[in-house]
């Protein structure tokens, strides 16, 4: 059986009309923020106080886009008779948004939890050589990055937490037993 002639411009017209008659859902951008995921990708947030300046990221980046300077610092000795240390300083971490290609890997390699994603995403620049941010910039950033999901409940808990937990039990009951002999001994 042959098709009516004209049978597909009529549905097509059809699903027009269909459409037409529907409210839009068209959000209007910068009137309205768009409620986005609890852990989307927008940029990349600095925590420098963790950065030791490993250089790691800089160099597991594909597209070597994350810029780090930094310099060596002698730091005195703890203790007395102790050995001075030294230890780099951060000068400068950059991240250059122009080539970045959001993989996440530098994220993902941090052992120190140095970066995060942020949710911010509106950094627009009418110059591709403003699209270099310094770490004042990645560091504003850090301060919009959720906290994480919490732990389901029914997970076991973590080794390190329970390592501490161990820990700090040992050490209050060493405490209370001090304490206890203290207390006896002082009396007649």
């Amino acid at each position: 059986m042959s098709p009516i002639p004209g049978s597909g411009l009529a549905k097509g017209l059809a699903v027009t009309l269909r459409t037409m008659t529907k409210k839009t859902v068209t959000a209007q951008y910068p009137d309205t923020q768009p409620e986005l995921p609890p852990r989307s990708r927008g940029v990349i947030g600095l925590f420098e106080e963790n950065c030791t300046v490993c250089m790691l990221c800089a160099r597991e980046c594909p597209d070597w886009c994350i810029y780090i300077d930094s310099h060596k610092e002698t730091v005195p000795p703890a203790a007395p008779g102790g050995r001075e240390r030294s230890r780099n300083v951060l000068d400068r971490f950059a991240i250059d948004f122009s080539l970045c290609m959001y993989c996440g890997i530098c994220i993902e390699v941090c052992p120190f939890d140095a970066l995060f994603w942020s949710p911010e995403f509106e950094y627009a620049e009418t110059d591709i050589h403003e699209l270099t941010h310094e770490r004042d910039k990645l560091r504003e950033w850090m301060w919009t990055v959720p906290e994480p999901p919490a732990l389901d409940p029914g997970a076991e808990e973590p080794k390190e937490i329970a390592a501490a937990r161990k820990t700090a039990e040992k050490l209050a009951a060493q405490q209370a037993q001090q304490g206890h002999q203290s207390e006896e001994g002082g009396t007649p």
